[in-house]
């Protein structure tokens, strides 16, 4: 058992029957009444994000989650099959557990975190950015780039980004997993 004075970002703790990282957090002692511990997590299970505040002398108990490199192989029926990079071990994840799961190609590499207690898979993450091909887009007007007008493109893993029309098919593209924003052409 902890206290929510040793609260940090990215802290993992159990509360409510769930698994919460803290993403921000804030100590606020008001001019009348008790301390208290404003903060904002996200679920590691269900991947939503809440706002809470503890009261300053409130116990919790630390959840001990491990970040581990995995290797994505391919797609199942049932999820995506990972491969442990040190031991070659595999597992299976659902496509809900995968923040930018869209973006997935692969050989790619994805950060898995794993509740240490029983070797539970939580979450997988992408890399903040990621280059891929456009497979399909529509012809951009040459010399359109007076405008910030955006045009769907399709791009290798079969996920559709909104690029700029001097955007082509066969152009490598660095997109945003986060927010599958385009971010700037790759040159070749």
């Amino acid at each position: 058992m902890s206290s929510t004075s040793e609260f940090r970002n990215g802290l993992c703790i159990e509360w409510n029957n769930d698994i919460f990282q803290i993403v921000e957090f804030q100590h606020v002692k008001p001019g009348k009444g008790a301390a208290f511990v404003r903060t904002r997590m996200k679920s590691l299970t269900k991947g939503t994000t809440l706002e809470y505040n503890f009261n300053a002398s409130e116990k919790i108990t630390v959840a001990r989650v491990e970040t581990r490199n995995y290797q994505y192989l391919y797609p199942e029926d049932n999820g995506f099959v990972f491969m442990n990079t040190e031991d070659f071990e595999q597992i299976t994840l659902q496509e809900s557990l995968i923040e930018g799961g869209q973006f997935l190609k692969e050989g790619d590499m994805v950060q898995v975190q794993i509740l240490a207690e029983n070797e539970t898979p939580l979450t997988a993450s992408l890399p903040q950015h990621v280059t891929l091909e456009v497979t399909y887009t529509e012809q951009g007007l040459k010399g359109d780039t007076a405008t910030n007008t955006l045009k769907p493109a399709t791009v290798e893993t079969g996920a559709t980004v909104m690029v700029p029309l001097f955007v082509d098919a066969n152009t490598l593209i660095k997109v945003d997993t986060r927010t599958g924003a385009y971010i700037e052409r790759v040159k070749r």
